[in-house]
């Protein structure tokens, strides 16, 4: 009889073995389809600021040639290109 506990405690071990690393098995699934979301997320993120950033630059070029630029217009707005015949 102990050798017939003996091969039920080895499968039951085997058993938990097997159930433990699928479960693991999940779980880096998981955090690996989390992982590439959140840096998909990040990298859209980074697209929409540098949009956003083309956007308000475009808007101080606009206001610049409609009035007197503002302070905060950047200062190659604001120059003139310098030709080659001024003499």
């Amino acid at each position: 009889m102990d050798g017939h506990d003996g091969d039920n405690s080895k499968q039951s071990t085997a058993d938990m073995t097997a159930f433990v690393q699928n479960l693991l098995q999940q779980m880096q699934n998981r955090f690996q389809t989390m992982s590439e979301s959140i840096i998909s997320k990040i990298d859209e993120m980074g697209n929409r600021i540098d949009e956003l950033e083309q956007s308000i630059n475009e808007l101080r070029t606009e206001m610049g040639q409609e009035g007197s630029p503002s302070p905060a217009a950047p200062l190659k707005a604001v120059e003139e290109p310098k030709s080659g015949d001024d003499s």
